[in-house]
Order: C-alpha cells, then structure tokens, then sequence
C-alpha cells in the first residue's frame, strides 16, 4: 500500500457515543476534511465509533533518552489504543502519529517571568513541579518557599500547576527497608507510604488559600488516605483537580508476585481496599480524570533476571490498551462506556484547555475519533507492545474492547485490518 491520506466524507454506525446519550446510538458521523487524499467510506456497522482519547500524562523522552521511549513507537502506541492527542514535557517534530501538547517544568530558580509567561503565551498547557526528588537531574524538586514564589508568579496566568504529589518531612520519609526481601513488592509498597501523599496535598491545599486563582492539580493519586483532604478542599471552593492512572484502578498490590520488577511505578500500586477507595471516588466526581502516566525505560534498568524490585527503575507501560484496560475492569463494576469516555476523553481535554474542540463527537469539535469493538477479546502479549521496550505490567491479561481503527483530523492513520500502520504517514498536529 502505498502512503495515502485517506479521507472519510462520512461514518455510519450503529452504535456511536455523542454527549447528549449515556448510551451509545445510531447516528451518521459527516467529518469535513481539507483537500488531497483519497477518499474511503467506512460502515463501522455495529462496532462503536468514540471520541478519541486525550492522555493528559505520557512520557516520551525525545529529545533525550529516546532508548526508553520516543516519539516514534510512542505516538504509535497511543495511537493503536484509541489515543489521538497526548501531552508531554519535551518535542521533536516530524514524529507526531497523534496530536501533541507540551507541559512545562517549574524547578528552583526559574520562576521568573522571562522564564514561565512566555511559555503560558507559546501555548504550554501548564506546568508539572515535583514536592520529592524525581531521580531525574535536571528536574529537581522544589521546596515550600520555591512554590510562593511560583505560584505566586503563575496566579494571574490562564494556566494550571501541576504536582508529583509526594512530600517527605521528619516523621515520614521513603525507607529503603534494606532488612526486607527486595522481591516483595510488599517491601518496595511500604518503602513508599501513603503518608507522602498525604502530607503533600496537605500543603499544596494550604497554598492555595492564599493563591487562590490558580488552578492546582495533582498527578497519579495513588492514596485513598487523601480523598478527605481532596473532598474538604473542594467543599472549601479551592480550585484544585485530580488524576489516578489505569494501573491503580486496575491492578492491585495484593496479587503481584514475588520478583516481578515490571509492576514498580512511584507512586506505587496499593490494596484492593485502597484501588475500591479510588473507584469510587472517581465515580463520585472526586477524581476527575483516568491518565496512563505511560513511564518506560531500556529492559536493562529493570534488572528482570534478579528479581529486585528495590533498585530498579520504575514505570508502566501501557498505551497501546489502556481503553481496554478500564472498560474490562468497570463491566466488573457496573462502569458504562460513557463514563469512561467523560473519565479519559471529555475531563481530560477539559484539563488541558481543550475541551472546545477534543473530547466528544459533536458539531464543530476536532474529527478525531476510534472505530471500536467492545466485545473482541484479546490476551495481551508483546505483538500488542507498539511502545518501544517490550514489557508490561499487563502481558497475559485477558481483555476486552479492541480498536479497529484510528482516526485523525478526517484521515484513517492505523487500521487493524491493514496491519497496523503500513502505507500510513504521522499527520498530528501541534496543540
């Protein structure tokens, strides 16, 4: 096949999920497209059409490690698990399977307005702080006085903080449990208590009684301990959102076995009680959106033949079916698909400012969308892995809900049924 463009004048479905149905609905999807191309007509028939997903959390490391992961099999990844927009900290263009916007970074010292404003008027969705040491050099994290003066800087400005959610002080801090058995991945849960969590929003909830027009949110909330703090916070009208990721709604630390290094992320993944805490939660409009926080890294760091949870590096991989993921997890729990488009699609293009155009499929919004097939089951091993480093938390769990095809500003750019990605060009976009 040949590099086309190929341009969809119209969808019909039978099932189709538009904003004004929780269910999904009969419906004739007309997208208007520029000029060029060839022109294909799809009939998604009884597959269901959705709005594709806005992943408000992906690290692609490029420019820079791009061993661990790249635009490239990044994009592709996202793109292959109904994933059309995604949100990093760093660029490289020519790459962009899916649309891309770009967070910035607040460390010590560059709190100036020659620093930040210029960004916020560039277009930079937000910006992401660490309250603990990222274990990155150049992303230190940043102290108490460090946010005044940020978030003092940031108020006036139509932008978002965002805040890796951990805090260590006198009587709780991350132990390295030495005396404990590094395959356990009980000793790595309670190297790294909730406590953290607990103790950092605690302080950013504080901050914002005083730079209250700032729009504050936390990244990966892991913690149930910290929902009250949340919950009194936003009863108080503090402007303050949240995300948890698919690996805490859907895996539990009770059923990992010893020596498996692939299931240590930072935060880590709790109790089945806690993962309950978090679901609902996340029904209740506590938590306002479902992120990947896709992390990967080279297989080497993950150090798979010992076994040692302690030491390695962290991370999860996941893109290519996170939609999978949590539409088998919630059919457990009574969860409908429209919630979870409003959880992974609608709050997280409102979360980065994009909700005028991703999020749904209605008239005028941006004609990103996924041909999907709910019931499809599939057993997830590495042929899934469009990512680059070939392992996952997930491989051998059986799913369901499998995406046919991707589409992207009008054009068809993967299709299962095509092998994926041959004869197709990246064609994102810069938000």
């Amino acid at each position: 096949m040949s590099s086309l463009l190929f341009l969809l004048p119209s969808i019909p479905s039978q099932n189709t999920l538009l904003p004004s149905s929780d269910q999904p609905q009969p419906a004739m999807i007309t997208v208007n497209v520029d000029t060029g191309g060839e022109t294909t007509f799809i009939d998604a028939g009884e597959k269901f059409v959705l709005p594709g997903l806005v992943d408000a959390h992906v690290h692609l490391n490029e420019l820079g490690r791009t061993d661990w992961e790249g635009f490239w099999t990044g994009m592709r990844a996202a793109m292959a698990g109904a994933i059309t927009t995604v949100i990093k900290r760093q660029t490289a263009q020519g790459q962009w399977w899916a649309n891309i916007g770009f967070w910035g970074g607040v460390i010590p010292g560059n709190w100036q307005a020659a620093d930040l404003k210029p960004l916020v008027a560039a277009g930079v969705k937000g910006f992401k702080c660490f309250l603990i040491e990222s274990g990155v050099e150049e992303f230190p994290s940043v102290s108490e006085h460090d946010l005044h003066v940020h978030m003092k800087e940031l108020q006036d400005q139509s932008t978002v903080l965002l805040f890796h959610a951990e805090l260590e002080n006198d009587s709780c801090s991350v132990q390295n449990h030495e005396e404990h058995d590094p395959t356990a991945y009980q000793t790595f849960l309670s190297s790294h208590p909730e406590e953290l969590e607990v103790n950092a929003i605690s302080l950013i909830t504080v901050l914002q009684e005083k730079y209250n027009s700032l729009h504050c949110h936390i990244v990966h909330l892991f913690a149930s301990t910290a929902l009250p703090i949340i919950r009194a916070a936003r009863s108080r009208g503090l402007n303050l959102t949240e995300e948890t990721c698919f690996h805490y709604l859907c895996l539990s630390a009770d059923d990992i076995p010893y020596g498996q290094p692939k299931f240590k992320c930072c935060p880590p993944i709790c109790s089945e009680s806690n993962r309950d805490a978090l679901w609902d939660a996340l029904i209740d409009g506590t938590i306002d959106c479902v992120v990947s926080n896709h992390s990967s890294c080279v297989v080497e760091l993950r150090k798979f033949e010992e076994g040692d949870i302690m030491t390695i590096w962290g991370g999860i991989n996941s893109l290519s079916f996170d939609l999978s993921l949590l539409w088998t997890e919630g059919q457990k729990r009574g969860i409908s698909l429209s919630q979870i488009i409003c959880w992974t699609s609608e709050e997280t293009a409102k979360h980065t400012g994009l909700s005028s155009s991703k999020g749904r499929l209605s008239v005028g919004y941006d004609d990103d969308l996924v041909i999907w097939d709910p019931a499809a089951e599939f057993k997830v091993s590495k042929e899934h892995f469009d990512f680059k480093n070939k392992f996952s938390a997930y491989e051998g769990m059986v799913l369901n809900g499998v995406v046919q095809q991707t589409v992207l500003h009008g054009h068809v750019t993967y299709d299962r049924t095509q092998n994926g990605f041959d004869g197709f060009t990246p064609i994102g976009k810069l938000l």
